[in-house]
């Protein structure tokens, strides 16, 4: 779930620059055909597709189709809300796997996970407004963090429901499955918009980006969260999205943005202790 948080940073960093050259749901259309075909040879490659992986198939279309609700109202929130106002509502989803875990696997949330989960949100969005008291008064709630604020929902129901309808199946073949079923519900719903896209005239970024959410914030964190899933309480799985805003401070580094202030370790200190206390907690 380290992984997973850094591999969400670069979604955010990089479907900002280019959420407004290509309509948000023909954009995902691609990705999850093209992650798809990555999952079946890792599939192939790996623990193979048994038979059992595809009984009950209306499991994949539920799981896959709240993945989808989730990269296509990112990118459509993208193209109005700043990536720092929607990685704000994307801390939200901690509370809510929680709250999701309860009601469907009556995962139980100790006193010791709420201090945890409480210091991690304020640490998130400490890191998130830069250590910027008026920053943070600035925020308001606009159409594009709305959007984004549905597919939090989605995202953040995804743990509880994959591990509740988990039969056992390998990790990559019940991905392959899930991004399959994803994309095949995309390219139904998409149709007119990808048959309206110049593919051709699209500018690099848009490719760069595609590359990028493909194989690592597609395929990459759908394994992840699945085996993650598995063992962890949902409320710790999505825990671990509290570290994305630190991780999307060095991503604007590396992208040439400047560094933070200093100040803002102390947002990346309580998010790191936040993670402490839930690994620490049993319960």
């Amino acid at each position: 779930m380290l992984t997973f948080s850094a591999l969400v940073a670069g979604s955010f960093a990089l479907g900002g620059l280019m959420a407004n050259e290509i309509a948000p749901t023909a954009f995902t259309a691609l990705r999850f055909v093209l992650a798809s075909v990555l999952m079946a040879v890792a599939a192939l490659a790996t623990t193979g597709l048994p038979r059992a992986t595809f009984a009950a198939p209306w499991r994949y279309l539920l799981l896959g189709g709240l993945y989808v609700v989730y990269f296509v109202t990112m990118f459509e929130g993208l193209k109005t809300a700043p990536p720092v106002s929607a990685a704000a509502v994307f801390t939200l989803t901690p509370v809510m796997a929680g709250a999701f875990g309860w009601l469907l696997l009556r995962q139980t949330t100790t006193p010791r996970m709420v201090l945890a989960l409480t210091i991690g949100a304020v640490g998130a969005l400490w890191v998130i407004f830069r250590a910027d008291w008026a920053a943070f008064r600035a925020f308001q709630i606009g159409r594009g963090e709305w959007i984004f604020f549905w597919g939090c929902i989605a995202h953040a129901l995804y743990p509880a429901l994959m591990r509740k309808l988990s039969r056992g199946e390998p990790a990559a073949a019940f991905t392959f499955g899930v991004v399959s079923a994803g994309a095949l519900l995309l390219l139904v719903v998409a149709w007119p918009e990808i048959r309206a896209t110049d593919w051709a005239a699209l500018p690099g970024i848009v490719w760069i980006t595609l590359a990028y959410v493909t194989v690592f914030a597609t395929a990459g964190t759908f394994l992840l969260v699945r085996i993650a899933a598995l063992r962890l309480p949902s409320a710790k799985v999505m825990a671990y999205t509290y570290l994305t805003p630190s991780w999307v401070i060095l991503w604007e580094i590396a992208l040439g943005n400047g560094a933070p202030p200093l100040l803002i370790l102390v947002g990346i200190a309580m998010t790191v202790l936040a993670l402490l206390l839930l690994l620490r907690d049993d319960g």
